[in-house]
């Protein structure tokens, strides 16, 4: 009724995301954008935006509030998966602290755009000036003043072959060695830096970290791949990962394992079988599968839901 300032930023115009009408101010609308869908109520005094008009983005489902002075644009975090949301979290959240903080364990991983297995998507992780891990809220800060740290457009994360170790440590081998093995797998960092990466854990989960590279097989091609893997393993098998099957010297089939040298074990995620070039792919798999059978190879298959339920 005014005209003042505030009602001038309360007016509508095209959001940046979506084209549906919007009444964020424009340069909050801008800086949003520019920082990957993100912002703080930092960000927002920063520019002249009051916290009442978060407050009332807020209830208008445009900003959505992931922690105390924390926020993410309202349309992408709907329409994201679970692990785009975490991502979206970790970095308005990350806006909020302290410019040392960085994010770290498989919040780190998951910027990295590393697949992961089995993390903990309720709690984030962050390399902070503290002395002793803290849980707050779903904020879990660790001590990591003397990491190194990777500077993303909008945040800072430690660097992958240490976030890969810390996952070890705090999620378990299977999480560690999924991961690890995507990293490996697209060369994102070597063993040796795996290795390496070690000697700034505290002592208490090197051993973990190192049980888990161990384990790791850059040949592997996905987390469904790795996870039967160390479950044949653990179950007393002999594997070998993508095994070619030959007639001669022609190679017929290149399977995911080999177990005993008697047994093709091939995990199927179903995907590449949907829809009309699906069909076409089952046909070619099954006379692929022929092929193998006639050589006197058994063949098995495994699905997401034989891993729960390897008896």
């Amino acid at each position: 009724r005014g005209g003042g300032p505030q009602s001038a930023n309360l007016r509508s115009h095209r959001s940046p995301v979506g084209g549906s009408v919007s009444c964020m101010d424009p340069r909050l609308a801008a800086l949003a954008a520019a920082q990957h869908g993100v912002l703080s109520s930092g960000d927002a005094r920063r520019i002249d935006v009051p916290a009442v008009q978060l407050d009332t983005l807020e209830r208008a489902g445009e900003l959505v509030r992931v922690r105390r002075g924390a926020y993410v644009l309202g349309a992408p975090y709907r329409s994201a998966d679970p692990e785009e949301r975490y991502r979206l979290r970790t970095r308005a959240i990350l806006r909020t602290r302290p410019a040392p903080d960085a994010a770290s364990h498989h919040a780190a991983v998951l910027l990295h755009q590393v697949d992961t297995f089995d993390v903990d998507l309720k709690v984030i992780d962050v390399a902070s000036l503290v002395k002793d891990v803290r849980l707050r809220s779903g904020l879990r800060t660790h001590p990591g003043a003397t990491l190194r740290v990777n500077t993303m457009p909008t945040c800072r994360v430690v660097t992958l072959p240490t976030a890969l170790c810390q996952v070890a440590g705090w999620s378990g081998t299977v999480a560690a060695v999924c991961s690890m093995d995507d990293a490996l797998h697209d060369r994102r960092c070597t063993v040796d830096q795996l290795t390496s990466a070690t000697s700034v854990l505290p002592e208490y989960q090197r051993s973990a970290a190192e049980r888990a590279i161990a384990l790791t097989d850059a040949a592997s091609e996905s987390v469904g791949e790795t996870r039967t893997r160390l479950l044949l393993r653990d179950l007393g098998f002999r594997v070998t990962s993508q095994f070619k099957v030959t007639r001669g010297r022609q190679v017929i089939a290149r399977s995911d394992f080999l177990v005993e040298d008697l047994v093709i074990v091939e995990f199927d995620g179903l995907v590449k079988y949907a829809g009309a070039q699906g069909r076409d792919a089952l046909a070619a798999e099954k006379a692929r599968e022929s092929d193998i059978v006639d050589l006197g190879y058994e063949v098995v298959r495994l699905i997401w839901a034989d891993l729960s339920h390897p008896d």
